[in-house]
């Protein structure tokens, strides 16, 4: 009989991880048990990977097939982005997913009525206050477009910035103004951490409810509940202040606000409430289902997270 060495893998939850860490111009890899950045000198860099809920990386990053393997399975979302995390790439599934959850998602999001409600609900904890009644969530969707805009209006007036509305080519970074390229920069830092707990917690990124068509639509509307508490503030407040790199600070400072409004512990929470709002229940697996990779303990972390 084979005595175990190790103790099983146990993933932090991502409540309690550091929630973004950036690499530029190195190689991961994973030496000595360790994963490492080695740069150009041949220096290492350990990163606590398992304590890290999103890797994000830039331009010059190279990622040997151990690293992949030791992110995954400590459920480290790895994404690929451009240079001052401007552009989305790809991104890489964590170990230990589970379908569960992402088929109660799908549920909702293909019962008209469901949807609906999940809608308002997303409405209701962004805005603080409940939405007009008899609307439909093309209706919500415009309301919610003019108050948005009335938003960032009214902080470029608080900052002092000029603002001409949100403009820019996705193609062309720097054809975008100061502002217009602060608010791209926050925006992709809550973007990926909203994408890795999506992930964590068993959901699909592509299945969303206000935005629907694209590969993150689940992810924007996750984002938007958090986006005008905590990034697009930062973004109009580094833009008051011309600095030479901005897309540089515009990251620091959203570390910062993600840690002060403990973003990482209500992101997962908020996911179950508002789907909790659509009114289904959460489909029993089938007999033949397979169990998840990395399975739940009841009364450890919260519902549909690893750990």
């Amino acid at each position: 009989m084979t005595e175990q060495i190790l103790p099983p893998l146990k993933p932090l939850p991502i409540k309690d991880r550091i929630s973004v860490v950036y690499v530029e111009r190195g190689n991961l890899d994973v030496i000595d048990g360790a994963f490492v950045v080695v740069d150009k000198t041949g220096v290492r860099t350990h990163l606590p990977i398992g304590g890290v809920a999103c890797l994000m990386l830039e331009p010059g990053t190279r990622v040997s097939h151990a690293a992949v393997v030791l992110a995954a399975r400590v459920g480290c979302l790895l994404v690929w982005i451009g240079e001052a995390g401007v552009r989305m790439y790809a991104a890489g599934q964590p170990g230990g997913a589970r379908a569960d959850r992402l088929l109660y998602q799908a549920k909702l999001a293909l019962d008209d009525t469901s949807r609906l409600k999940v809608v308002r609900k997303m409405y209701a904890l962004r805005f603080q206050e409940e939405p007009p009644e008899r609307r439909s969530v093309e209706q919500l969707r415009g309301i919610e477009g003019v108050r948005v805009r009335k938003m960032y209006a009214l902080l470029a007036r608080q900052y002092g910035v000029e603002w001409k509305g949100r403009n820019y080519d996705h193609s062309e970074w720097g054809s975008g103004d100061l502002t217009n390229r602060c608010l791209s920069s926050a925006t992709a830092c809550l973007y990926g951490i909203c994408e890795a707990a999506v992930l964590a917690a068993g959901y699909a990124p592509a299945v969303g409810f206000i935005h629907t068509g694209k590969p993150q639509s689940f992810v924007y509307d996750v984002a938007d509940i958090f986006k005008f508490e905590t990034v697009v503030p930062v973004a109009f407040r580094i833009a008051s202040k011309h600095p030479r790199n901005p897309e540089r600070d515009v990251r620091l400072a959203c570390r910062d606000a993600f840690r002060q409004t403990n973003l990482l512990r209500r992101i997962i929470p908020s996911i179950e409430q508002v789907l909790a709002s659509g009114g289904l229940e959460v489909p029993r697996p089938h007999e033949e289902a397979v169990e998840p990779a990395i399975p739940n303990k009841e009364g450890i972390g919260d519902a549909g997270h690893r750990g």
